[in-house]
Protein backbone atom coordinates (compact mmCIF):
# COMPACT_ATOMS: atom_id res chain seq x y z
CA UNK A 1 0.00 0.00 0.00
CA UNK A 2 0.88 3.79 -0.60
CA UNK A 3 2.02 4.83 3.12
CA UNK A 4 2.18 8.05 2.06
CA UNK A 5 -1.55 8.92 2.01
CA UNK A 6 -2.01 8.32 5.37
CA UNK A 7 -2.84 11.73 7.13
CA UNK A 8 -4.57 12.10 10.71
CA UNK A 9 -8.31 13.41 10.21
CA UNK A 10 -8.64 14.70 13.51
CA UNK A 11 -5.99 16.97 15.68
CA UNK A 12 -4.98 15.84 19.08
CA UNK A 13 -6.35 18.61 20.92
CA UNK A 14 -6.20 17.50 25.06
CA UNK A 15 -7.55 21.35 26.25
CA UNK A 16 -9.97 21.20 23.97
CA UNK A 17 -13.64 19.80 26.11
CA UNK A 18 -15.35 16.97 24.51
CA UNK A 19 -18.78 16.97 22.69
CA UNK A 20 -21.85 16.60 25.70
CA UNK A 21 -22.54 13.53 23.47
CA UNK A 22 -19.04 11.98 24.23
CA UNK A 23 -18.64 13.01 27.48
CA UNK A 24 -21.50 11.31 28.03
CA UNK A 25 -20.32 8.05 26.79
CA UNK A 26 -17.51 8.42 28.92
CA UNK A 27 -19.16 8.77 32.09
CA UNK A 28 -21.59 5.99 31.56
CA UNK A 29 -18.66 3.78 30.66
CA UNK A 30 -16.40 5.03 33.55
CA UNK A 31 -13.62 5.45 31.11
CA UNK A 32 -10.29 7.32 32.18
CA UNK A 33 -7.14 7.91 29.87
CA UNK A 34 -5.47 5.67 28.45
CA UNK A 35 -1.69 5.97 28.19
CA UNK A 36 -1.91 4.88 24.33
CA UNK A 37 -3.80 8.05 23.82
CA UNK A 38 -7.75 7.91 24.18
CA UNK A 39 -10.16 6.18 26.98
CA UNK A 40 -10.52 3.15 28.32
CA UNK A 41 -11.77 1.16 30.99
CA UNK A 42 -11.19 -2.85 31.84
CA UNK A 43 -14.19 -4.58 31.50
CA UNK A 44 -13.40 -8.16 32.45
CA UNK A 45 -10.19 -10.19 34.22
CA UNK A 46 -10.24 -13.91 33.80
CA UNK A 47 -9.94 -15.09 37.53
CA UNK A 48 -8.29 -17.98 35.67
CA UNK A 49 -4.82 -18.21 35.17
CA UNK A 50 -2.09 -19.78 33.21
CA UNK A 51 1.68 -20.05 32.91
CA UNK A 52 3.01 -17.00 31.34
CA UNK A 53 4.25 -17.85 27.62
CA UNK A 54 6.59 -14.82 27.95
CA UNK A 55 10.55 -14.08 29.57
CA UNK A 56 10.32 -12.31 32.80
CA UNK A 57 12.04 -9.17 31.18
CA UNK A 58 11.49 -5.06 32.15
CA UNK A 59 9.17 -3.18 30.00
CA UNK A 60 10.10 0.46 28.75
CA UNK A 61 6.46 0.55 29.52
CA UNK A 62 6.29 0.22 33.05
CA UNK A 63 8.86 3.27 33.62
CA UNK A 64 5.81 5.45 32.91
CA UNK A 65 2.99 2.68 34.20
CA UNK A 66 3.59 0.50 37.89
CA UNK A 67 2.76 -3.03 37.60
CA UNK A 68 -0.65 -3.59 39.35
CA UNK A 69 -1.35 -4.99 42.75
CA UNK A 70 -1.02 -8.93 43.67
CA UNK A 71 0.68 -9.08 39.92
CA UNK A 72 3.24 -12.05 39.42
CA UNK A 73 5.64 -12.45 36.63
CA UNK A 74 5.38 -15.98 36.26
CA UNK A 75 1.68 -15.88 35.79
CA UNK A 76 -0.82 -14.58 33.58
CA UNK A 77 -4.68 -14.18 33.68
CA UNK A 78 -6.16 -16.02 31.14
CA UNK A 79 -7.49 -12.89 29.40
CA UNK A 80 -8.52 -9.30 29.99
CA UNK A 81 -11.16 -7.35 28.51
CA UNK A 82 -11.15 -3.45 28.05
CA UNK A 83 -13.63 -0.39 26.34
CA UNK A 84 -11.45 1.73 24.33
CA UNK A 85 -12.73 5.05 23.01
CA UNK A 86 -10.76 7.69 20.45
CA UNK A 87 -12.38 11.05 20.66
CA UNK A 88 -12.00 14.40 18.40
CA UNK A 89 -9.93 15.69 21.24
CA UNK A 90 -8.02 12.15 21.70
CA UNK A 91 -8.30 11.28 18.31
CA UNK A 92 -5.14 8.61 18.24
CA UNK A 93 -3.24 5.91 19.87
CA UNK A 94 0.63 5.92 19.46
CA UNK A 95 2.37 2.79 17.77
CA UNK A 96 2.87 0.38 20.46
CA UNK A 97 3.13 -3.88 20.72
CA UNK A 98 1.86 -6.42 22.82
CA UNK A 99 3.23 -9.75 23.58
CA UNK A 100 -0.44 -11.22 23.59
CA UNK A 101 -2.55 -11.25 20.86
CA UNK A 102 -5.47 -9.16 21.14
CA UNK A 103 -8.98 -9.45 19.12
CA UNK A 104 -10.80 -5.99 18.27
CA UNK A 105 -14.98 -5.60 18.25
CA UNK A 106 -16.45 -2.44 16.82
CA UNK A 107 -19.31 -0.74 18.47
CA UNK A 108 -19.65 2.36 16.99
CA UNK A 109 -17.56 4.96 14.77
CA UNK A 110 -15.02 4.44 12.24
CA UNK A 111 -10.71 4.59 12.46
CA UNK A 112 -8.33 3.52 10.31
CA UNK A 113 -5.28 0.84 12.25
CA UNK A 114 -1.81 0.47 10.77
CA UNK A 115 -0.08 -2.33 11.58
CA UNK A 116 3.38 -2.86 10.89
CA UNK A 117 4.51 -6.76 11.23
CA UNK A 118 7.48 -6.39 12.87
CA UNK A 119 7.93 -10.19 13.96
CA UNK A 120 7.87 -11.21 9.91
CA UNK A 121 11.39 -12.03 8.52
CA UNK A 122 13.15 -9.38 6.33
CA UNK A 123 14.69 -6.10 6.41
CA UNK A 124 12.14 -3.58 6.02
CA UNK A 125 9.04 -4.58 7.40
CA UNK A 126 5.44 -5.21 5.83
CA UNK A 127 2.74 -2.39 6.76
CA UNK A 128 -1.17 -3.51 6.47
CA UNK A 129 -3.73 -0.62 6.80
CA UNK A 130 -7.63 -0.66 7.04
CA UNK A 131 -10.34 0.95 7.91
CA UNK A 132 -12.99 -1.02 11.09
CA UNK A 133 -16.42 0.78 10.41
CA UNK A 134 -19.96 -0.58 10.08
CA UNK A 135 -19.57 -0.13 5.85
CA UNK A 136 -18.60 -4.15 5.41
CA UNK A 137 -19.95 -3.93 1.96
CA UNK A 138 -16.86 -1.39 1.50
CA UNK A 139 -14.47 -3.61 3.13
CA UNK A 140 -14.63 -2.26 6.93
CA UNK A 141 -13.99 -4.40 9.23
CA UNK A 142 -16.23 -5.39 12.55
CA UNK A 143 -13.56 -7.82 13.91
CA UNK A 144 -9.85 -7.50 13.58
CA UNK A 145 -7.22 -9.47 15.33
CA UNK A 146 -3.58 -8.53 15.94
CA UNK A 147 -1.07 -11.46 16.73
CA UNK A 148 1.54 -10.36 19.48
CA UNK A 149 4.53 -9.06 18.41
CA UNK A 150 3.45 -6.59 15.73
CA UNK A 151 3.18 -2.94 16.24
CA UNK A 152 -0.20 -1.39 15.76
CA UNK A 153 -1.25 2.41 15.47
CA UNK A 154 -5.29 3.87 14.97
CA UNK A 155 -6.50 6.97 14.32
CA UNK A 156 -10.28 8.37 14.33
CA UNK A 157 -12.26 9.05 11.11
CA UNK A 158 -15.37 10.98 10.11
CA UNK A 159 -18.74 8.51 10.91
CA UNK A 160 -19.93 9.25 7.44
CA UNK A 161 -17.04 9.08 4.43
CA UNK A 162 -16.35 12.60 3.32
CA UNK A 163 -18.12 14.06 6.61
CA UNK A 164 -16.58 16.33 8.82
CA UNK A 165 -17.97 14.90 12.74
CA UNK A 166 -17.42 11.75 14.48
CA UNK A 167 -18.99 10.58 17.87
CA UNK A 168 -15.80 8.78 18.59
CA UNK A 169 -14.65 5.77 17.74
CA UNK A 170 -15.62 2.52 20.74
CA UNK A 171 -14.20 -0.72 20.30
CA UNK A 172 -13.47 -3.73 22.78
CA UNK A 173 -9.99 -5.71 23.12
CA UNK A 174 -9.68 -8.74 24.39
CA UNK A 175 -6.25 -9.60 25.25
CA UNK A 176 -5.06 -13.77 25.41
CA UNK A 177 -3.55 -14.27 27.87
CA UNK A 178 -4.16 -11.20 29.72
CA UNK A 179 -2.96 -7.88 29.59
CA UNK A 180 0.27 -6.82 31.65
CA UNK A 181 1.99 -3.64 30.99
CA UNK A 182 5.29 -5.45 31.47
CA UNK A 183 3.86 -7.32 27.72
CA UNK A 184 3.57 -4.03 26.17
CA UNK A 185 6.23 -1.28 24.66
CA UNK A 186 6.01 1.77 22.77
CA UNK A 187 7.87 2.33 19.38
CA UNK A 188 10.69 4.80 19.31
CA UNK A 189 11.69 7.01 16.45
CA UNK A 190 15.08 4.98 16.07
CA UNK A 191 13.11 1.73 16.35
CA UNK A 192 10.90 3.08 13.73
CA UNK A 193 13.41 3.95 11.67
CA UNK A 194 14.69 0.24 11.69
CA UNK A 195 12.03 -1.54 10.86
CA UNK A 196 10.46 0.46 7.65
CA UNK A 197 13.30 2.56 6.38
CA UNK A 198 13.80 6.47 6.74
CA UNK A 199 11.37 7.02 3.97
CA UNK A 200 8.91 5.32 5.25
CA UNK A 201 9.18 6.07 8.96
CA UNK A 202 9.16 10.32 8.36
CA UNK A 203 5.74 9.41 6.39
CA UNK A 204 4.00 7.58 9.58
CA UNK A 205 6.07 9.28 12.17
CA UNK A 206 3.07 11.22 13.28
CA UNK A 207 1.56 8.09 14.77
CA UNK A 208 4.37 7.22 17.25
CA UNK A 209 3.38 7.65 20.90
CA UNK A 210 4.99 11.11 23.03
CA UNK A 211 6.30 7.97 25.25
CA UNK A 212 7.52 6.01 22.35
CA UNK A 213 9.59 9.62 22.04
CA UNK A 214 11.05 9.46 25.28
CA UNK A 215 12.92 6.27 25.14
Amino acid sequence: MTIIHLQPHFTVSPDKPESPQIQSLISALDLEPHIEGGFYTETDRSVETVPSPFPIQKSTTTDFVPQRPGFSPRVRNASTTIFYLLTPSGPQGGFHRNKARTVHTLHRGRGRYVIIHADEEGKEKRVESFVVGQDVEKGERLQWIVEGGKFKASFLLEDVEGGRESGGLLISETVVPGFEYCDHDFLSPEGLTELLGSEKAEQLSWLLSPLGKKK
